[in-house]
């Protein structure tokens, strides 16, 4: 449903729960960049009228998590602050094509495969952590990170760029490349960050 290319490795979670305090700050971080992506996007292309709204509202929300994610650190005695980030969003990035409009078709499905690895990622914190209020948190934010996902591929079928066929095509490289960017060094301990032992690559 989420079109990753390979599923994220049990020893993440194991990894992200002796971490807590850093990976629910990269969370927040996350949150708070997804909004800036989208606000980027509207500015980036104004002569793209199909963008606006969708990716308002979405902003909209990413925000409504970060200050949800802040709240539950808050809660825990931690304080938003500064972070050496994930190289993970630049390095799929790096895949985009740099002519235009391909890359803003690149760029549509690349935020779509970050939403789709975050809402794998929260799922498995939701499925093996043991504090409830974080339980909830991140099972609470399932639905709205895998809307996310399609709403960008959804936007990105609506350029009109490419056929359908093109489309899943470009979106399965893209996939590739993302999968082939966790498969690298681990890394700090991050929502994104990469695991030592992959899963093997295939549909997700």
């Amino acid at each position: 449903m989420l079109h990753l290319a390979a599923p994220t490795d049990q020893s993440w979670a194991a990894r992200a729960r002796e971490h807590l305090p850093e990976i629910l700050l990269d969370h927040a971080h996350c949150e708070k960049k997804a909004a800036s992506t989208a606000l980027s996007l509207i500015f980036r292309y104004p002569e793209r009228p199909a963008l606006v709204v969708p990716l308002s509202r979405l902003a909209r929300e990413e925000l409504a998590h970060f200050e949800e994610v802040v709240a539950v650190m808050r809660a825990r005695g931690l304080e938003f602050r500064r972070q050496k980030p994930s190289p993970y969003a630049a390095k799929l990035m790096a895949a985009a094509r740099t002519h235009e409009p391909m890359r803003l078709l690149d760029t549509l499905l690349c935020c779509a495969l970050i939403e789709a690895r975050s809402c794998e990622r929260m799922r498995l914190l939701a499925e093996t952590l043991e504090d409830p209020g974080l339980v909830k948190l991140y099972r609470g934010l399932l639905a709205c990170e895998a809307r996310h996902f399609h709403s960008y591929v959804e936007l990105a079928r609506e350029m009109g760029l490419v056929t359908e066929q093109e489309l899943a095509a470009r979106l399965e490289a893209l996939a590739l490349h993302e999968a082939e960017v966790l498969a690298g060094d681990p890394g700090e301990p991050r929502l994104h960050s990469a695991v030592a032992a992959c899963a093997t690559v295939g549909a997700a």
